[in-house]
Protein backbone atom coordinates (compact mmCIF):
# COMPACT_ATOMS: atom_id res chain seq x y z
CA UNK A 1 0.00 0.00 0.00
CA UNK A 2 1.50 3.41 -0.82
CA UNK A 3 2.79 5.52 2.04
CA UNK A 4 -0.02 8.57 1.15
CA UNK A 5 -2.62 5.09 2.38
CA UNK A 6 -0.87 5.01 5.89
CA UNK A 7 -4.29 6.93 7.44
CA UNK A 8 -6.40 4.00 6.22
CA UNK A 9 -3.89 1.07 7.70
CA UNK A 10 -4.75 2.89 10.72
CA UNK A 11 -8.27 3.48 10.37
CA UNK A 12 -8.55 -0.16 9.76
CA UNK A 13 -7.03 -0.90 12.76
CA UNK A 14 -9.34 1.38 15.16
CA UNK A 15 -12.00 -0.29 12.87
CA UNK A 16 -10.73 -4.10 14.18
CA UNK A 17 -10.12 -3.30 17.28
CA UNK A 18 -13.19 -1.24 18.30
CA UNK A 19 -15.35 -4.02 16.28
CA UNK A 20 -13.90 -6.63 18.77
CA UNK A 21 -14.42 -3.95 21.65
CA UNK A 22 -17.99 -3.91 20.38
CA UNK A 23 -18.32 -7.46 20.31
CA UNK A 24 -17.37 -8.28 24.09
CA UNK A 25 -17.84 -4.65 25.64
CA UNK A 26 -21.05 -5.36 27.57
CA UNK A 27 -20.35 -8.61 29.10
CA UNK A 28 -18.75 -7.51 32.52
CA UNK A 29 -21.96 -5.25 33.24
CA UNK A 30 -24.02 -8.32 32.46
CA UNK A 31 -21.80 -10.03 34.99
CA UNK A 32 -22.53 -7.20 37.47
CA UNK A 33 -19.82 -4.35 37.07
CA UNK A 34 -21.18 -1.15 36.07
CA UNK A 35 -21.06 0.82 33.52
CA UNK A 36 -19.57 3.73 35.08
CA UNK A 37 -16.68 1.80 36.83
CA UNK A 38 -15.94 0.16 32.95
CA UNK A 39 -15.45 4.05 32.79
CA UNK A 40 -12.57 3.95 35.31
CA UNK A 41 -11.04 0.85 33.97
CA UNK A 42 -11.00 2.33 30.45
CA UNK A 43 -9.01 5.10 31.66
CA UNK A 44 -6.56 2.71 33.43
CA UNK A 45 -5.81 0.52 29.83
CA UNK A 46 -5.28 4.06 28.45
CA UNK A 47 -2.52 4.21 30.75
CA UNK A 48 -0.46 1.24 29.27
CA UNK A 49 -0.95 2.97 25.74
CA UNK A 50 0.02 6.27 26.83
CA UNK A 51 3.42 4.71 28.00
CA UNK A 52 3.99 3.07 24.42
CA UNK A 53 3.44 6.39 22.83
CA UNK A 54 5.76 8.10 25.24
CA UNK A 55 8.67 5.64 24.45
CA UNK A 56 7.72 5.99 20.45
CA UNK A 57 8.58 9.93 21.09
CA UNK A 58 11.89 8.71 23.64
CA UNK A 59 9.52 10.53 26.15
CA UNK A 60 9.82 13.84 24.96
CA UNK A 61 6.16 14.96 25.53
CA UNK A 62 5.41 17.96 23.34
CA UNK A 63 4.62 20.54 26.61
CA UNK A 64 4.02 23.99 24.65
CA UNK A 65 0.64 25.49 26.12
CA UNK A 66 -1.31 25.17 22.93
CA UNK A 67 -0.46 21.41 22.42
CA UNK A 68 -1.15 20.40 25.81
CA UNK A 69 -5.25 22.44 25.49
CA UNK A 70 -5.59 20.67 21.88
CA UNK A 71 -4.93 17.57 23.23
CA UNK A 72 -6.53 17.57 26.86
CA UNK A 73 -9.44 19.15 25.05
CA UNK A 74 -9.56 16.05 23.04
CA UNK A 75 -9.80 14.19 25.77
CA UNK A 76 -11.87 15.81 28.17
CA UNK A 77 -14.41 16.18 24.90
CA UNK A 78 -14.17 12.04 25.00
CA UNK A 79 -14.28 11.38 28.00
CA UNK A 80 -17.16 13.86 29.23
CA UNK A 81 -19.44 12.62 26.15
CA UNK A 82 -19.30 8.99 27.94
CA UNK A 83 -19.96 10.33 31.11
CA UNK A 84 -23.03 12.15 30.03
CA UNK A 85 -24.12 9.01 27.78
CA UNK A 86 -24.40 6.79 30.67
CA UNK A 87 -26.77 9.80 32.55
CA UNK A 88 -28.89 10.22 29.11
CA UNK A 89 -29.21 6.09 28.68
CA UNK A 90 -30.76 6.19 32.21
CA UNK A 91 -33.14 9.04 31.36
CA UNK A 92 -34.20 8.12 27.91
CA UNK A 93 -34.68 5.08 24.95
CA UNK A 94 -31.62 3.97 23.92
CA UNK A 95 -33.06 3.38 20.40
CA UNK A 96 -33.45 6.77 19.87
CA UNK A 97 -30.08 8.24 21.77
CA UNK A 98 -27.59 6.02 19.98
CA UNK A 99 -28.93 6.53 16.28
CA UNK A 100 -28.49 10.65 17.37
CA UNK A 101 -25.08 10.30 18.63
CA UNK A 102 -24.22 7.82 15.94
CA UNK A 103 -24.38 10.84 13.68
CA UNK A 104 -21.86 12.58 15.23
CA UNK A 105 -19.09 12.30 12.32
CA UNK A 106 -21.57 15.13 10.05
CA UNK A 107 -20.16 17.49 12.70
CA UNK A 108 -16.67 16.78 12.22
CA UNK A 109 -17.16 16.93 8.53
CA UNK A 110 -19.03 19.95 8.67
CA UNK A 111 -16.19 21.46 11.07
CA UNK A 112 -13.46 20.15 8.26
CA UNK A 113 -15.28 21.35 5.60
CA UNK A 114 -15.99 25.15 6.86
CA UNK A 115 -12.39 25.74 9.07
CA UNK A 116 -9.36 23.64 7.61
CA UNK A 117 -11.03 23.66 4.16
CA UNK A 118 -11.03 20.05 3.81
CA UNK A 119 -12.12 18.76 0.14
CA UNK A 120 -12.56 15.45 -0.77
CA UNK A 121 -13.17 13.65 -4.28
CA UNK A 122 -16.60 13.57 -6.17
CA UNK A 123 -16.66 10.05 -5.35
CA UNK A 124 -15.75 10.26 -1.96
CA UNK A 125 -18.32 12.22 -0.96
CA UNK A 126 -20.91 9.17 -1.97
CA UNK A 127 -18.61 6.63 -0.09
CA UNK A 128 -19.37 9.47 3.03
CA UNK A 129 -22.82 8.91 2.52
CA UNK A 130 -23.27 5.16 2.42
CA UNK A 131 -21.37 5.97 5.82
CA UNK A 132 -23.23 7.46 7.59
CA UNK A 133 -26.49 5.00 6.05
CA UNK A 134 -24.26 2.21 7.86
CA UNK A 135 -24.28 4.19 11.43
CA UNK A 136 -27.62 5.12 10.86
CA UNK A 137 -28.93 1.15 10.00
CA UNK A 138 -26.87 -0.64 12.73
CA UNK A 139 -27.86 2.30 15.62
CA UNK A 140 -31.52 1.45 14.24
CA UNK A 141 -31.55 -2.23 14.63
CA UNK A 142 -30.06 -1.30 18.51
CA UNK A 143 -33.29 -1.37 19.73
CA UNK A 144 -33.89 -2.46 23.04
CA UNK A 145 -37.42 -1.01 23.60
CA UNK A 146 -37.06 1.24 26.82
CA UNK A 147 -38.52 4.06 27.22
CA UNK A 148 -37.98 7.40 28.83
CA UNK A 149 -39.98 10.07 30.49
CA UNK A 150 -39.12 14.09 29.58
CA UNK A 151 -36.89 15.57 27.57
CA UNK A 152 -33.73 15.64 29.29
CA UNK A 153 -32.26 12.18 27.56
CA UNK A 154 -32.94 14.39 24.72
CA UNK A 155 -30.38 17.52 25.31
CA UNK A 156 -27.97 15.07 27.07
CA UNK A 157 -27.94 12.77 24.06
CA UNK A 158 -27.51 16.23 22.01
CA UNK A 159 -24.46 16.94 24.01
CA UNK A 160 -23.14 13.56 23.58
CA UNK A 161 -23.20 14.33 19.42
CA UNK A 162 -21.43 17.69 19.92
CA UNK A 163 -19.05 16.30 22.24
CA UNK A 164 -17.79 13.39 19.81
CA UNK A 165 -18.16 15.34 16.90
CA UNK A 166 -16.11 18.57 18.24
CA UNK A 167 -13.73 16.39 19.49
CA UNK A 168 -12.84 14.02 16.18
CA UNK A 169 -12.44 18.11 14.82
CA UNK A 170 -10.18 18.91 17.80
CA UNK A 171 -8.24 15.29 17.08
CA UNK A 172 -7.01 16.34 13.82
CA UNK A 173 -6.54 20.21 14.46
CA UNK A 174 -4.27 19.21 17.24
CA UNK A 175 -2.33 16.98 14.48
CA UNK A 176 -1.97 19.92 12.46
CA UNK A 177 -0.14 21.72 15.07
CA UNK A 178 1.40 19.32 17.00
CA UNK A 179 4.74 18.12 16.21
CA UNK A 180 3.32 14.03 16.85
CA UNK A 181 0.49 12.39 17.66
CA UNK A 182 1.89 10.57 20.65
CA UNK A 183 1.61 13.63 22.27
CA UNK A 184 -1.78 13.68 21.84
CA UNK A 185 -2.72 10.73 22.89
CA UNK A 186 -0.99 11.34 25.86
CA UNK A 187 -3.05 14.35 26.68
CA UNK A 188 -5.93 12.73 25.88
CA UNK A 189 -5.46 9.29 28.50
CA UNK A 190 -4.76 12.35 31.14
CA UNK A 191 -8.33 13.58 30.46
CA UNK A 192 -9.56 9.88 31.15
CA UNK A 193 -7.99 9.49 34.38
CA UNK A 194 -9.01 13.23 35.36
CA UNK A 195 -12.69 12.91 34.77
CA UNK A 196 -12.85 9.28 36.40
CA UNK A 197 -13.41 10.60 39.83
CA UNK A 198 -16.65 11.77 38.35
CA UNK A 199 -17.69 8.32 37.62
CA UNK A 200 -17.35 7.14 40.69
CA UNK A 201 -19.34 9.42 42.08
CA UNK A 202 -21.91 8.53 39.74
CA UNK A 203 -21.31 4.64 40.90
CA UNK A 204 -24.28 3.63 43.28
CA UNK A 205 -22.35 1.44 45.27
CA UNK A 206 -24.97 0.02 47.85
CA UNK A 207 -26.00 -2.39 45.13
CA UNK A 208 -23.53 -5.77 44.38
CA UNK A 209 -20.56 -5.34 42.21
CA UNK A 210 -18.69 -7.98 40.60
CA UNK A 211 -14.70 -7.65 41.81
CA UNK A 212 -13.79 -11.25 40.57
CA UNK A 213 -12.07 -11.94 37.16
CA UNK A 214 -15.06 -11.58 34.42
CA UNK A 215 -15.90 -8.13 36.06
CA UNK A 216 -12.96 -5.76 36.40
CA UNK A 217 -10.30 -7.79 35.27
CA UNK A 218 -12.37 -9.21 32.13
CA UNK A 219 -13.34 -5.40 31.69
CA UNK A 220 -9.81 -4.29 31.35
CA UNK A 221 -9.15 -6.74 28.58
CA UNK A 222 -12.03 -5.91 26.75
CA UNK A 223 -10.94 -1.92 27.49
CA UNK A 224 -7.64 -1.62 26.18
CA UNK A 225 -8.82 -2.65 22.82
CA UNK A 226 -10.78 0.26 22.62
CA UNK A 227 -7.38 2.50 24.32
CA UNK A 228 -5.23 0.85 21.38
CA UNK A 229 -7.87 1.90 19.11
CA UNK A 230 -8.19 5.47 20.05
CA UNK A 231 -4.38 5.42 19.83
CA UNK A 232 -4.56 4.45 15.95
CA UNK A 233 -6.90 7.06 15.26
CA UNK A 234 -4.74 9.77 16.52
CA UNK A 235 -2.35 8.23 13.75
CA UNK A 236 -5.17 7.87 11.27
CA UNK A 237 -6.68 11.16 11.94
CA UNK A 238 -2.74 12.76 11.42
CA UNK A 239 -2.41 11.00 8.40
CA UNK A 240 -5.80 11.40 6.79
CA UNK A 241 -9.10 13.77 6.34
CA UNK A 242 -11.06 14.36 9.37
CA UNK A 243 -13.82 14.33 6.46
CA UNK A 244 -13.01 11.04 5.95
CA UNK A 245 -11.75 9.34 8.74
CA UNK A 246 -14.57 10.06 11.57
CA UNK A 247 -17.52 8.52 9.55
CA UNK A 248 -15.40 5.60 7.82
CA UNK A 249 -14.37 4.24 11.46
CA UNK A 250 -17.69 4.68 12.57
CA UNK A 251 -19.14 2.79 10.37
CA UNK A 252 -16.93 -0.12 10.14
CA UNK A 253 -16.33 -0.65 13.52
CA UNK A 254 -20.11 -2.13 14.39
CA UNK A 255 -19.85 -3.63 11.13
CA UNK A 256 -17.20 -5.76 12.65
CA UNK A 257 -19.27 -6.05 15.72
CA UNK A 258 -21.69 -7.43 14.08
CA UNK A 259 -19.50 -9.98 12.23
CA UNK A 260 -17.77 -11.50 15.83
CA UNK A 261 -21.78 -11.73 17.05
CA UNK A 262 -22.33 -13.24 13.90
CA UNK A 263 -19.66 -16.62 14.46
CA UNK A 264 -19.25 -16.78 18.18
CA UNK A 265 -22.84 -16.25 19.27
CA UNK A 266 -25.02 -17.27 16.07
CA UNK A 267 -25.99 -13.81 15.83
CA UNK A 268 -28.16 -12.99 12.90
CA UNK A 269 -28.05 -10.26 10.79
CA UNK A 270 -31.22 -8.20 10.53
CA UNK A 271 -32.27 -6.33 7.80
CA UNK A 272 -31.03 -3.00 9.07
CA UNK A 273 -27.55 -4.72 10.14
CA UNK A 274 -27.14 -6.58 6.74
CA UNK A 275 -28.17 -3.40 5.00
CA UNK A 276 -25.52 -1.57 7.40
CA UNK A 277 -23.05 -3.76 6.69
CA UNK A 278 -23.40 -4.05 2.51
CA UNK A 279 -23.11 0.18 2.85
CA UNK A 280 -20.18 -0.19 5.27
CA UNK A 281 -18.55 -2.78 2.39
CA UNK A 282 -18.96 -0.29 -0.08
CA UNK A 283 -17.69 3.12 1.81
CA UNK A 284 -14.43 1.59 2.24
CA UNK A 285 -13.52 0.68 -1.24
CA UNK A 286 -14.87 3.81 -2.32
CA UNK A 287 -12.70 6.44 0.52
CA UNK A 288 -9.35 3.56 -0.16
CA UNK A 289 -9.24 5.74 -3.44
CA UNK A 290 -9.11 8.99 -1.57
Amino acid sequence: MKNNKIWLVYALVTVVTWGIWGAFSEIPEKNGFPSTLTYVVWSLSMIPCALVALYNIKFKLDVRPRSALLGLGVGLLGAAGQLILFEALKQGPAYIVFPIISIAPILTVLLSAVFLKERVKKASIFGIVLAFVSIICFSLSDNDGSTGEGYLWLVLALLVFACWGIQAFIMKVANNYTPDAESIFVYMAIAAVALSPVALLMTDFSQPINMSFNGPYLSFLIQILNAIGALTLVYAMRYGKAMVVSPLSDALSPMMTVAISLIIYAHVPTIEQTIGILAAISCVFILSRE
